[in-house]
């Protein structure tokens, strides 16, 4: 099932605090943002990449795909303030490209081939599938640093990207949360204030969101394990 890809690609990290684009940080002498993009240039599904970038930064990330020969960036449309918003100029500019629609965090570098599959292949059966992890530490519901209950960790699933959905189903949630001014932290949220059924996709603990100094420590020991099981 043929699909595109969206990343937002805009975002300050200030949490890395870096000076700079988190995304032009490096592991193993690449920018987090290659280690991303690669994944997805070659997946022979994959028919086109839409990134939302800084209009400041447009011309770096382009030096970089050119470097790396990345081919299948489509678009680079300015992105807004929110991620949410970056996410809906790219899904409106890439309107006609195919209809089936994946939001995956550009700070996302380690996810599985495997598990975009699945994805995609449920988001064709369902309309939206999304990755994520069960919960492994106990949970407890907190006020002003009181313990209010511990919650059933069975029920709880650590959510990660990519997100797959059907893009009617994503353009009219996009759509209806603009409308009525609301703001969310990620598209399943948008898609299931319709009252459709968003399905979670079992990933892994590898795929790591890059965002502080920390991750990039552990980003470091990802790649090397990668590299250790290929030899």
């Amino acid at each position: 099932m043929k699909y595109i890809v969206v990343l937002p690609a805009a975002g300050s990290g200030k949490r890395m605090k870096a000076g700079r684009n988190k995304l032009f940080l490096t592991l193993r002498d690449k920018p987090i943002l290659i280690h991303t993009l690669e994944v997805f240039e070659q997946d022979t599904n994959c028919v086109g990449i839409w990134l939302a970038v800084k209009p400041e930064e447009r011309v770096t990330i382009q030096e970089m795909l050119n470097e790396y020969n990345i081919t299948k960036v489509k678009g680079m449309p300015e992105g807004g303030e929110e991620r949410q918003y970056s996410v809906y100029a790219c899904v409106q500019a890439a309107e006609h490209e195919a209809d089936l629609i994946l939001v995956h965090d550009a700070a996302r570098p380690f996810i599985e081939p495997a598990v975009i599959s699945q994805l995609v292949q449920k988001a064709h059966e369902t309309g939206a599938a999304i990755a994520g992890v069960k919960a492994k530490d106990t949970m407890k519901r907190v006020r002003n640093h009181i313990i209010e209950e511990t919650v059933d960790r069975d029920q709880l699933w650590m959510i990660q990207t990519p997100q797959a959905f059907r893009k009617d189903i994503l353009m009219k949630a996009q759509q209806q949360a603009e409308q009525d001014g609301f703001l969310g932290t990620d598209e399943s949220m948008l898609v299931e204030r319709l009252n459709i059924p968003v399905y979670v996709v079992e990933s892994t603990y590898d795929n790591v969101k890059m965002t502080t100094q920390e991750d990039l420590l552990i980003g470091e020991a990802i790649l090397q394990k990668r590299q250790q099981e290929e030899n």
